[in-house]
């Protein structure tokens, strides 16, 4: 009965759908044009180079112009045409390579479960530090946030106040939401409080003393499971653990600004760093919502690594002699939002 169904809808005996004969909900043809304007400028405007968005919205216009049949005709032979774009071939890599991250040989093939992590500290109050707090708040993470002293933490507090009322503003969280994540943050200004964390997220400015300072102290006041993180983008690791003894529990949690916001999430392990720690950081990047990627602890990690390169072709081009606005051009127009 299926096959004889299909059969005669191919052979346009049979409507594919009910709502091919359903208008009751649509714009008058005016309105709807306005609507589909809008829609392409805002399909340019967030994804330029894409070709997928703006065949949607022609495709919808066919329908809406010329009947839904019409439309779905075009909609058929659209889809095979991006089917087989390189472009299409590159977002099927990406969608499974995103996939791929939580595939870690030699830590997540070993059967090892992820830890629970009922609170987390954050030393920085900072633009890295008060966006990575934020994230945690908005997963449900107690935070725990230290700085040197009483004008910095609540500089820090009312950085991720902002960061909440953002969402607040743009309809993305409820005033009740945002008072519950609110409920979650403490502050500190000493190691007091530091016996009750889980995980530990250092965000201080990249000085290699002050770090390895802050991981000896650490390895002083946390409880010996806790996982001590650093967010650091440019110091090799052993070298911030250089003073401890617990360079098994050291890792980096490298975020990207604004980090409440901004999906990928470095984790660096060096040859120390225990598969227990990474199975439990991986599950945390999870958990707030972020593509985690497992790195080695090299020069760079893996974003600055292919960013040093970037921005060694541009500035030999303006060597030679070429218009700086003009690199930034082409660079923007490759699809390069920030050139």
């Amino acid at each position: 009965t299926a096959r004889r169904w299909a059969l005669d809808i191919c052979e346009l005996r049979k409507p594919w759908i009910k709502s091919l004969y359903k208008t009751d909900k649509l714009e008058p043809l005016g309105e709807a044009r306005e609507i589909l304007k809008f829609a392409r400028a805002q399909a340019r405007k967030q994804a330029a180079n894409l070709e997928h968005p703006l065949v949607c919205i022609d495709v919808i216009e066919e329908g809406i112009v010329s009947g839904p049949r019409a439309g779905l005709w075009k909609e058929a032979n659209a889809f095979q045409g991006l089917l087989f774009s390189d472009t299409c071939k590159s977002l099927l890599h990406v969608f499974f390579s995103q996939r791929a991250t939580s595939k870690v040989p030699g830590a997540t093939d070993l059967g090892l479960m992820p830890r629970k992590i009922t609170k987390v500290a954050i030393l920085g109050g900072g633009l890295m530090g008060s966006g990575i707090a934020t994230a945690m708040i908005l997963s449900n993470y107690p935070v725990l946030l230290k700085e040197v002293n009483e004008k910095f933490l609540n500089a820090g507090i009312d950085r991720i106040k902002a960061n909440l009322q953002s969402r607040v503003r743009k309809g993305k969280m409820t005033e009740e939401r945002y008072e519950k994540a609110l409920s979650l943050l403490s502050g500190a200004l000493g190691y007091e409080k530091f016996k009750e964390v889980d995980l530990v997220i250092e965000a201080v400015i990249e000085n290699v003393k002050l770090k390895q300072q802050i991981f000896a102290d650490l390895e002083k006041y946390c409880p010996s499971h806790c996982i001590l993180a650093t967010n650091t983008s440019t110091i090799d690791l052993n070298l911030i653990g250089e003073k401890t003894k617990s360079q098994d529990r050291i890792i980096g949690a490298h975020f990207f600004s604004p980090a409440h916001v901004m999906p990928l999430l470095e984790i660096v392990r060096t040859q120390h760093t225990s598969a227990q720690v990474v199975v439990d950081l991986l599950d945390v990047g999870k958990r707030i919502k972020k593509t985690p990627i497992v790195v080695g602890n090299c020069t760079g990690f893996a974003v600055n690594r292919m960013f040093f390169p970037y921005t060694q072709s541009a500035l030999l081009f303006v060597d030679y002699g070429m218009d700086v606005y003009k690199i930034d051009r082409a660079c923007t127009k490759f699809g390069m939002p920030m050139g």
